[in-house]
């Protein structure tokens, strides 16, 4: 099965693959962000050693299996978050997740690590779509889905899962197709020659 590029740069960030050896660089940044991430991530809620490590070994063989794409958002050498694309939503299309260590947000590097999952995505074969999911009150999460392109498509209950303690339970989809895509791509490519 196709998979996208273990390492990619997108403006001020590097995603790369994660690796065993992040452990370390990894716990350090989720407890270092666990007020940031208890209220919309429910796995923060329990972020053990153990637990940590089972996470690198579970991305590491759904990486394998072609199912999610799991990266390590750095800049510099330093860990300051992740993000992933996964085969959740059905043929054609992945889900972006993504979280990063509070210290550095406000910079557009989550902005920034979506644009590069989106243009990497997008030459997966088959893939006519990708979406963003987010639970209503994190406003946040929606803010990156608007500027990164995507068109909200709906809201509805959340999916059967346990609900974070910021969460209110309805769910907010947004959108990019492979077209909007390529109009974007072709549009941003006429602005820089233009300018």
């Amino acid at each position: 099965m196709e998979a996208p590029a273990e390492s990619l740069r997108s403006d001020h960030v590097v995603l790369r693959r994660w690796r065993t050896g992040d452990l370390d660089a990894l716990e350090q940044a989720i407890r270092e962000s666990l007020d940031h991430l208890v209220p919309w991530l429910p796995w923060a809620a329990d972020p053990g050693r153990r637990q940590t490590a089972e996470y690198l070994a579970r991305a590491k063989e759904q990486w394998e299996a072609g199912q999610d794409f799991s990266y390590a958002i750095t800049s510099g050498a330093e860990v300051i978050g992740g993000c992933a694309l996964m085969r959740r939503i059905g043929a054609g299309g992945l889900e972006i997740g993504y979280w990063l260590h509070p210290a550095w947000t406000g910079r557009g590097l989550v902005t920034a690590a979506v644009a590069g999952l989106v243009g990497e995505g997008f030459r997966l074969e088959g893939i006519d779509r990708i979406e963003i999911h987010h639970d209503a009150a994190n406003q946040a999460s929606g803010a990156v889905a608007r500027r990164s392109g995507f068109t909200e498509i709906g809201r509805g209950p959340a999916p059967e899962e346990p609900l974070a303690p910021g969460e209110s339970g309805i769910d907010v989809i947004w959108r990019m197709t492979a077209d909007q895509w390529r109009t974007r791509t072709a549009e941003a490519v006429a602005a820089r020659r233009s300018g």
